[in-house]
């Protein structure tokens, strides 16, 4: 059983299908736009997948707490959860001075506080795992590189790289294990707006020079969702062809 947020398109859809074509006994879909999220799952469903679409608000602790019980009561476990939804889309090109206060903690209450949120509240259900679970989080390898204006983005995924280490040794004793990737710019919906000069950096800039697509990091996260790595904890994997080398 496995959940990911913010599945309702782009690199989260991959993410799901990815899921489902790997064996997954039942995807949740965990979305706040309910069209793309119900559009995903109804996807899944029509190539003969298992998949749920749950409301989820990263934003609202409430909201939180009820997608991780609907889950939870329905399957009695997760297997796994990919913590990837988040705020990145028309909020960059800003220096750090004009970066505005309501703008910068609204990005910190969904990819920092959501991501410890949307753990917390499906633990327990981790814990009630097949084979132990898995957490594989969402980062980004701006925080790796120091991407200039997008300091409230880049700032958040280096919470989430660090979040990750201290939660894989406080999951660990319950066989859980905790990892994150940091893909490179991909080309998804949400990076449309980002200014041709980036994906331009980027693409010139990797050690394999082109476009990065959502399908090149799915494996590895199936990988990060799989039993063969279960003893694989605390991790960060960069993604992005090159570009950072960690």
């Amino acid at each position: 059983i496995i959940v990911v947020t913010g599945a309702g398109r782009g690199l989260g859809r991959a993410f799901a299908v990815g899921a489902a074509a790997a064996g997954a006994a039942a995807v949740v879909i965990a979305e706040l736009v309910a069209d793309w999220g119900r559009a995903t799952a109804e996807a899944l469903e029509k190539s003969g997948h298992r998949a749920l679409y749950v409301a989820l608000d990263l934003a609202d602790p409430a909201s939180v707490a009820d997608m991780a019980e609907t889950v939870g009561k329905r399957y009695g476990r997760i297997d796994g959860l990919v913590n990837n939804g988040a705020i990145a889309t028309g909020i960059g090109g800003k220096t750090f001075e004009e970066i505005d206060i309501e703008t910068w903690d609204r990005v910190m209450r969904v990819n920092v506080r959501g991501t410890w949120l949307a753990t917390k509240a499906c633990a327990p259900w981790l814990r009630k795992g097949a084979n132990g679970a898995r957490v594989v989080n969402i980062a980004s390898d701006t925080a790796l590189w120091g991407a200039p204006r997008l300091l409230h983005y880049v700032a958040s995924k280096g919470a989430v790289i660090a979040m990750t280490r201290s939660l894989a040794r406080e999951m660990g004793p319950d066989r859980i294990s905790v990892n994150a990737v940091a893909p490179g710019l991909t080309r998804v919906e949400a990076t449309e707006s980002v200014p041709r000069e980036r994906h331009k950096l980027y693409e010139e800039g990797r050690a394999i020079p082109r476009a990065q697509m959502p399908e090149d990091v799915v494996a590895t996260v199936i990988h990060l969702l799989s039993d063969g790595a279960a003893f694989v904890t605390g991790q960060l994997l960069p993604i992005n062809g090159g570009f950072v080398m960690h």
